[in-house]
């Protein structure tokens, strides 16, 4: 899921986006704090990334999206059956082992 947040308005809360977010999709309360700190540490990392960027950050001259461009930066919700679950899984898994060789393997520089 992708959300453009607004670093630059206070009022914007983690927490409470979070909250309302689990609330609309009917997750638990373990992905309350799961989103806030994903979100929380995102903004860390942009912070300090364009703090030492020479370039300033763009601004937004229309914060609404068009109709047209709502329908692919509107979040998406897979349902898949436990059997899709189980391979989606296995393939992470497997991703995760080729990944290990492949830092293991590479001569550190």
């Amino acid at each position: 899921m992708v959300v453009e947040w607004d670093m630059s308005e206070k009022q914007n809360n983690p927490e409470d986006f979070a909250l309302r977010l689990c609330a609309e999709l009917g997750l638990g309360g373990e992905f309350v704090t799961a989103i806030a700190y994903s979100i929380r540490g995102q903004l860390s990392w942009h912070q300090r990334t364009y703090a030492f960027s020479e370039a300033p950050l763009p601004t937004v001259e229309v914060p609404f999206r068009t109709p047209s461009e709502s329908d692919q930066w509107a979040p998406f919700l897979e349902t898949l059956t436990d059997a899709e679950m189980e391979k989606k899984i296995r393939d992470q898994d497997r991703n995760t082992r080729r990944i290990r060789r492949l830092a293991n393997t590479t001569p550190g520089w």
